[in-house]
């Protein structure tokens, strides 16, 4: 019996639930990097770097290849660089809608406050 796609698929968008990975596509989206130069950018220990590129390695989402002495790291897909940037376009739209929640939830308390005062009768 196959996995069903959707379980395939939450497999897949857990993979990317690392902070460090994403930040690694990110990267990755722009050109191809060396682990050292991955390094600063992500902002983690080697050991640790080592451990979420093999988790992308393993994911089928990264490549590598050996040049002298340093492991160039590249995405296996320009999909990878779309996926992101879609999410960074959901994420805005998302924040701007809160962005104008808050406005909404400030507004009528402002209202309020505006009414109260000019209200006949009542001194400030």
């Amino acid at each position: 019996m196959s996995t069903p796609l959707y379980q395939l698929k939450a497999e897949f968008f857990k993979t990317l639930g690392h902070p460090a990975r994403i930040r690694v596509l990110e990267l990755l989206s722009e050109r191809e990097h060396a682990v050292a130069e991955m390094l600063p950018e992500v902002g983690i220990e080697p050991a640790n770097l080592s451990q979420q590129l093999a988790v992308l390695r393993r994911a089928g989402l990264v490549t590598t290849c050996k040049e002298g002495s340093s492991v160039i790291y590249a995405l296996t897909s320009p999909h990878v660089a779309e996926l992101l940037a879609v999410a960074r376009q959901i994420l805005t739209k998302v924040l701007a809608g809160q962005a104008e929640l808050l406005d909404d939830l400030r507004e009528p308390a402002a209202s309020a406050r505006n009414r109260g005062s000019s209200r006949p009768g009542r001194s400030a």
